[in-house]
């Protein structure tokens, strides 16, 4: 058991982006490891504790990076930042701790056969539940870590990224739970190679498209520490319309796209920053879209918003309003009864979510804004493709987390939304990593970390198609858990099962 657990924990380690050494294959360990320490434990106790360790370890080694802002812009000293994953660490391995006790008992109860599709859904589950559950962090979905190989990710535009994790979790724990040898080894061995030929094969098939579009992303880099300065202001609006014009020089552009708060004052205002953006498009000719902070006066106060603005070269302005919020970073939970709990890094002040779903564009082009960390609901870019939208636009400011392994994490699960959706993504972000992915989610441009440059990217395709998962987004949403319950009836009213096979194929 205990070497189970430890292939689990370095497989998710290596598995998931990190600063040391990628391999996406060992993730497999993850899902293989839990389930193989779960049903050899020698009690339920002992399940439980195995997977909580598991995940725990698990995520806290993947997430090691929440630390940093907190360090560097929260004012807090390493001993008082250096336990943040640790205890993100010990939330998130609850979810497995279930994990771990439920595929004991579907592994005593049920038949060989059936163990498999109970550990898919009961993955699935999981994921759902930790993408849903106190605001939501599906940050970490298995799927994410095969997102560097298109081809192993195209289930989701069926299935989605909680499905295609079920799946590929339900192989790799029916191979370590019935031997890779037995026949159910045999049959998850036969899927995964059919899944990989499966998904070359779509690869290969040509994008409807209804056009393209020309865009470049301008990634300012900007020192965070001086972002929100009042003397560098002038020279942050100044910065990204002197790349903003040379890009245009060197190549044909249709939109540009600018990172999450990249204008740190109020464009509202209209004020002469407000106004060095106005005459740019207008001069320019060529649509901008920027981030920049908002506000609205209420009876109660004045509220802000994190805003990303569509300004036309006319000078017409269309907008939208970051709907999920950062727990933390951007609001404080309960801010009311905790007022000891500040933010752990710098801003503005607190902000509201926003509810406009409504593409930002006109003509052809309708634009499905994610705001940073959005990008990682499927829920929420589901909702933009339902408004409309053609091309998924994603401006983000991962600054906060230096040259961590937090950039291409984020990068990863936005290729699933890419693949989910069917939509070409246009991310853009103040550091790094900029990208734009197609909807298969290969990348067709993308840049380096905490580097100034322009990324043009020609042709972008716009796609009013939807995928299968998008046309049965509810269905599967109720359809997982369901299936997942039926199972768990089948086996509450089984007999337990003391031939269950073991992962060294002797009885338990």
């Amino acid at each position: 058991m205990t070497t189970a657990c430890i292939l689990a924990v370095i497989g998710a380690w290596l598995g998931f982006a990190n600063p040391v050494y990628r391999l996406p294959l060992l993730v497999l360990l993850f899902p293989a490891g839990l389930a193989a320490a779960a049903v050899r434990a020698p009690s339920l106790k002992s399940a439980l504790k195995a997977g909580w360790l598991i995940g725990g370890l698990a995520a806290c080694g993947s997430l090691y990076w929440t630390a940093l802002p907190i360090h560097d812009y929260g004012g807090l000293a390493w001993p008082l930042a250096l336990p943040v994953p640790v205890l993100v660490g010990m939330v998130l391995g609850l979810y497995t701790m279930i994990l771990a006790g439920l595929t004991r008992f579907g592994a005593a109860r049920l038949s060989p056969w059936l163990f498999g599709p109970f550990y898919a859904l009961a993955w699935t589950c999981l994921e759902m539940a930790r993408g849903t559950l106190l605001t939501g962090f599906p940050w970490l979905a298995l799927a994410g870590a095969f997102s560097p190989w298109p081809a192993t990710i195209q289930g989701a535009a069926f299935i989605g990224s909680y499905g295609l994790s079920g799946l590929l979790a339900g192989l790799a724990g029916w191979i370590a739970v019935c031997g890779p040898v037995s026949r159910q080894g045999l049959v998850a061995v036969l899927v995964a190679v059919g899944l990989f030929f499966l998904g070359n094969s779509r690869l290969d098939e040509p994008i409807d498209k209804d056009g393209t579009i020309h865009a470049t992303i301008v990634q300012g880099n900007v020192d965070q520490s001086r972002k929100w300065d009042p003397e560098s202001q002038r020279d942050t609006v100044g910065k990204y319309i002197a790349l903003s014009r040379q890009a245009i020089k060197d190549a044909p552009t249709d939109l540009l796209v600018w990172p999450e708060t990249t204008m740190p004052f109020y464009f509202q205002d209209h004020g002469p920053l407000s106004a060095m953006l106005t005459d740019f498009a207008a001069a320019s000719k060529v649509p901008v879209v920027f981030g920049a902070p908002a506000y609205e006066r209420r009876p109660e106060g004045p509220v802000l918003f994190n805003r990303a603005y569509l300004l036309m070269p006319s000078g017409r302005e269309s907008y939208y309003d970051k709907e999920h919020l950062v727990p933390f970073g951007e609001y404080v939970p309960f801010g009311k009864y905790l007022p000891f709990i500040h933010k752990l890094v710098e801003g503005v002040g607190d902000f509201r979510p926003g509810h406009a779903e409504k593409p930002l564009g006109e003509g052809n082009l309708a634009l499905g804004m994610l705001i940073c960390y959005e990008a990682i609901f499927p829920e929420l870019a589901q909702q933009r493709v339902t408004a409309g939208a053609n091309i998924l636009v994603n401006i983000s400011n991962d600054s906060w987390f230096g040259d961590s392994a937090a950039p291409r994490q984020h990068l990863d699960v936005a290729l699933l939304r890419a693949v989910e959706q069917g939509r070409a993504i246009i991310r853009g972000t103040n550091s790094g990593i900029s990208a734009v992915i197609d909807p298969r989610g290969r990348i067709m441009a993308q840049g380096g970390l905490f580097t100034t440059l322009a990324l043009p990217c020609p042709e972008v395709p716009i796609v009013s198609e939807t995928t299968w998962f998008h046309r049965h987004f509810q269905l599967l949403t109720f359809a997982v858990p369901g299936a997942f319950l039926a199972l768990c009836l089948i086996a509450l009213f089984s007999r337990n099962r003391r031939d269950a096979v073991s992962p060294r194929g002797k009885t338990l």
